[in-house]
């Protein structure tokens, strides 16, 4: 039986209807599940947190491939169908509830080295992502299905870079692993998707900001506070428009005169505008400043 047909059998069975504001679609296509999973690189010894699990049609694949899978779901009435679908199933423990107020820790993986696979809602993309990159327990890799212009974002170059591309690329290696187009879900929504991996960097030990007691992060350039270099470069996303130095200026009560040394020294323009800088220079500047 075809994927769609399962997923029509199975919404009907159980009287249900996909929400809309939950971002319920649907993969619909065989052979993009295999190639999740064939970039995901699973091991027999992996452990997998999976985020909105659905109707179950990648759980299925996953807890053939790994030693344990924790599926997260929102959804109750989906939860209960994942209940009864796998009810025989010993390495998968199905959690219900929102992922955004989870942690690592909550979800029994502290200590654990781990794997995240998700079809993860549009809208909650950028803070599901800053949630478990700044997560004191890291996974190793992230494989996602997100929005294809958000994928972009991400990966974006000098020129084009944002608060989401600096963050994920401060702490991942990030590259875009194949589009999905929109009529391979059910419903099909209004945009593509793309698989994206984040491979989690071995060299950065960081910590989350919120313990005082926690040493500065270990970069391969040397040591920096992660808080501080995101709070100086939300102040210099600020107006995008804007010249990065008059941001700064501004947002830190610095003279403009005293950064024009600062940028000097490190090589960058005064005229440079935030969305121009890479991740190396964002560290520069937080290293001097």
């Amino acid at each position: 039986m075809s994927l769609t047909a399962r997923t029509k059998q199975l919404l009907q069975k159980h009287n249900l209807k996909p929400v809309h504001h939950r971002g319920q679609n649907f993969l619909i296509q065989n052979k993009i599940l295999d190639k999740i999973i064939n970039v995901a690189k699973l091991k027999k010894n992996d452990i997998v947190l999976e985020v909105g699990p659905g109707l179950g049609f990648l759980t299925e694949k996953l807890i053939k491939k790994t030693k344990k899978v924790v599926a997260v779901e929102l959804d109750r009435n989906l939860v209960t169908i994942l209940s009864e679908e796998f009810k025989d199933i010993k390495n998968l423990e199905i959690k219900e509830g929102n992922i955004l107020k989870f942690s690592a820790d909550d979800l029994g993986l502290r200590d654990k080295k781990y794997k995240i696979v998700a079809n993860l809602p549009y809208n909650i993309t950028s803070r599901f992502m800053r949630n478990f990159l700044e997560e004191a327990e890291k996974p190793d890799e992230m494989i996602l299905m997100i929005q294809r212009e958000v994928a972009n974002r991400i990966v974006a170059g000098p020129g084009k870079m944002s608060m989401l591309s600096l963050s994920c690329q401060f702490y991942a290696d990030c590259k875009v692993e194949f589009l999905v187009g929109k009529r391979n879900f059910l419903p099909a929504p209004k945009v593509d998707s793309a698989v994206i991996k984040l491979k989690i960097k071995k060299d950065l030990l960081c910590h989350s900001g919120l313990d005082p007691e926690s040493k500065p992060l270990k970069y391969s350039q040397g040591s920096i506070d992660d808080k501080k270099l995101f709070k100086i470069a939300k102040i210099g996303f600020s107006s995008k428009r804007k010249k990065l130095i008059g941001n700064l200026s501004k947002g830190l009560k610095i003279n403009k005169d005293e950064l024009k040394k600062i940028f000097k020294k490190i090589g960058i323009s005064g005229d440079v505008r935030s969305q121009e800088l890479g991740v190396n220079d964002w560290i520069r500047l937080c290293e001097n400043i």
